[in-house]
């Protein structure tokens, strides 16, 4: 059995109250399990559920500090950085975005970027804030090394996901992307799986292309080898181009923050990641209700355009989220069996009723 299925009510109140027994308020565990959860119903495991085993670690290991809360350092009527004092990514994450929507809605555009910080999730959730209040939004964050650069054997940068959305009719556009291959998450689902991973994901500490996930991942923690930059190992396939676009969301994070760059991220027990958020208001440029219609006209001509041999659907960014949401919202939330059992062994180191949180079956595991 590789997976278990869950309602998102029921995954909801298990993240929500073991968050509050790590010694989270009820409203930063409300923010941690929202962006959790996000993830899971987008159809990104890697991101999701999976990630409160590793959490609890980091905070046992003094990595994350529960009491820490984000402070703004310096301040202009348009940008902001904030200094994390190695709180938990999601509570600086949300903080920041909100502070960067407020700076939009004041003066057309907000930029803040923050430091100090850990995981906060996926970009995109921080992305949508802002869009969800009719503004584009965007979020960078650099991560711990994991990305080789072209021709390199080392990873020196993060997997450095940058996300962007923005109003549009049906749904928003919803741009969420590592700028690895893949992200360390899905290795580590491979590696759950005990399934070798495509070909062209990443290299070993000899500097070859393997798919083998458990090999990868020791090599990574031994910091040796790593994941591939998009278009892979060679320039022929752009491999430079997912290298520069990892080293525009350094420059957007660790650099302007003047903070840690990936390659120096997790040095002496903390992770000192830095991210950016963005907030514009399209007002600036002209009637906001215009610019969505024209991206959402630009969007429809997309879905309807000729379609490849053999295809029958073009999807646009952001629509193939919006169905997996609504199926796991009516069908549930697929689980892996092995996070299940992290789950259960959290609940039992929490003191919480596992068969009352989780069900019998979870309980039997």
């Amino acid at each position: 059995m590789a997976d278990m299925k869950f309602s998102y009510e029921t995954l909801n109140k298990f993240c929500i109250d073991a968050f509050g027994r790590f010694g989270f308020s009820a409203e930063e565990s409300k923010i941690i399990t929202d962006v959790l959860l996000l993830s899971d119903l987008y159809g990104i495991e890697s991101h999701g559920t999976q990630r409160i085993a590793r959490y609890h670690k980091n905070i046992v290991d003094g990595e994350i500090l529960i009491d820490r809360k984000p402070e703004i350092v310096k301040e202009s009527p348009v940008s902001a950085v904030i200094d994390g004092h190695d709180g938990m990514g999601q509570v600086i994450g949300h903080f920041a975005m909100e502070l960067a929507i407020r700076k939009a809605k004041e003066s057309g555009i907000g930029m803040v970027v923050a430091r100090n910080s850990n995981h906060y999730g996926i970009a995109g959730y921080y992305a949508k804030m802002a869009c969800d209040q009719g503004l584009i939004g965007i979020s960078m964050t650099n991560t711990a090394p994991l990305m080789v650069p072209t021709f390199g054997s080392r990873s020196m940068l993060g997997t450095n996901p940058m996300a962007v959305s923005m109003p549009a009719d049906p749904y928003p556009f919803f741009f969420d992307v590592a700028t690895t291959v893949v992200t360390r998450g899905k290795v580590e689902v491979y590696n759950k799986l005990e399934k070798p991973m495509p070909e062209g994901w990443a290299i070993d500490s000899t500097g070859k292309v393997s798919s083998d996930a458990s090999r990868v991942i020791s090599d990574l923690k031994a910091k040796t080898g790593g994941i591939l930059p998009l278009g892979g190992a060679t320039e022929k396939m752009g491999s430079h181009k997912g290298y520069g676009f990892g080293m525009i969301v350094e420059l957007f994070t660790g650099i302007i923050g003047l903070s840690n760059t990936s390659a120096h991220t997790y040095e002496g027990g903390k992770g000192k990641i830095s991210h950016s958020f963005i907030a514009i208001d399209p007002s600036i440029f002209g009637d906001p209700a215009e610019i969505k219609a024209h991206l959402s006209n630009y969007l429809e001509e997309l879905r309807n355009s000729p379609k490849a041999e053999g295809e029958t659907r073009i999807y646009t960014h952001g629509e193939k989220e919006i169905f997996a949401m609504a199926d796991r919202m009516e069908n549930g939330i697929n689980v892996n069996v092995k996070t299940v059992k992290e789950m259960k062994e959290l609940a039992v180191y929490l003191g919480m009723d596992v068969k009352a949180y989780l069900g019998e079956e979870a309980a039997a595991l």
